[in-house]
């Protein structure tokens, strides 16, 4: 379980086709904390940790490594291109207890890959336009939390497609922009989208009782 707050930006510095595809991700972690078995949110995906270690020490902070497995069904379903070498992703390990509850309940399971239509400055802010599929528009509200590549955001404003997608409105403020890969986001960009799960479950409770 994740809160879409994320922790650092990772680089991809490895990529090998085993079957299934072996990354090995660097990022500013303490190893010490990454457990072998433990669960990783990389841009809104959560994969198993199979192996780590330290590369550096820095000035403030260990620079570590851990291995994931990136299965097919995983490829299949996230952004194209997200799991290439050099590719920057939005990094949070798993809650432990006592953590802060700062963003929403995240799972790290993606529920459909949007498309960002319009990025536009703001005051010292941007914001992102991001068009949803049919099969998510139920689920995604004004005000309502929703996770883009990995981050907790609130939904600003939404507008439904006459296809049965949508197009939501996010804002993006400049510390969201620096502290994950949003801030580089441009039309025309895929993201990884995972919707509210109690807009989830709400949804399923409403199906059984129509």
């Amino acid at each position: 379980m994740f809160t879409g707050i994320v922790t650092a930006i990772g680089t991809i510095a490895k990529a090998e086709q085993r079957g299934d595809l072996r990354l090995r991700i660097t990022a500013p972690l303490d190893p010490a904390r990454i457990e072998i078995g433990a669960s990783i949110a990389c841009s809104g995906v959560c994969l198993t940790v199979v192996d780590r270690g330290l590369r550096q020490a820095q000035a403030e902070r260990d620079m570590a490594w851990f291995d994931v497995d990136v299965s097919g069904e995983t490829t299949s379903r996230t952004v194209p291109g997200l799991w290439e070498e050099g590719a920057q992703l939005n990094i949070e390990p798993s809650l432990r207890m006592g953590d802060e509850l700062g963003g929403h309940i995240v799972t790290g399971h993606v529920d459909a890959v949007g498309e960002v239509t319009r990025a536009e400055a703001q005051g010292g802010s941007v914001q992102i336009d991001i068009r949803a599929p049919a099969s998510l528009a139920p689920f995604i509200a004004p005000k309502g939390s929703i996770t883009v590549h990995g981050v907790s955001l609130t939904v600003n404003d939404l507008t439904d497609e006459s296809d049965g997608g949508c197009t939501f409105m996010l804002n993006i403020i400049p510390h969201t922009s620096e502290v994950t890969t949003l801030g580089t986001l441009k039309p025309g960009d895929k993201v990884n989208l995972e919707i509210d799960v109690l807009a989830r479950y709400l949804k399923r409770m409403q199906a059984l009782t129509a």
